[in-house]
């Protein structure tokens, strides 16, 4: 019996690790889509002055979040002096929640 529970309990791991995996492969391609690489990069890939490598390592997903969806506030909480900071994007729930699973990836 504790075999059983061993096995579906493996299988509900796997079965999560894989929809993670795939939401954030939806990100990737809705990083595509958006044309963020314009303004950033990844891996040497893009605009090197807005390199997200590592992005997640010091944003949280609900910052990332914020980031995407109200920059200029985030800009001002910072005090950021770039101008202008990055624009506000309204993306489906879907693809935002996409592409905050794909840029968490990004240790």
């Amino acid at each position: 019996m504790m075999r059983v529970g061993f096995l579906v309990a493996m299988i509900s791991m796997f079965g999560s690790l894989a929809s993670a995996q795939d939401l954030a492969n939806k990100g990737k391609d809705v990083y595509a889509a958006q044309k963020c690489n314009v303004c950033h990069a990844i891996a040497g890939t893009g605009n090197k002055k807005g390199a997200l490598d590592g992005i997640a390592g010091k944003l949280s997903a609900a910052d990332l979040r914020a980031w995407l969806t109200d920059a200029p506030t985030m800009a001002a909480k910072i005090k950021s002096d770039r101008k202008p900071p990055m624009k506000s994007y309204t993306l489906a729930k879907d693809d935002l929640d996409a592409l905050v699973a794909y840029l968490q990836t990004l240790k």
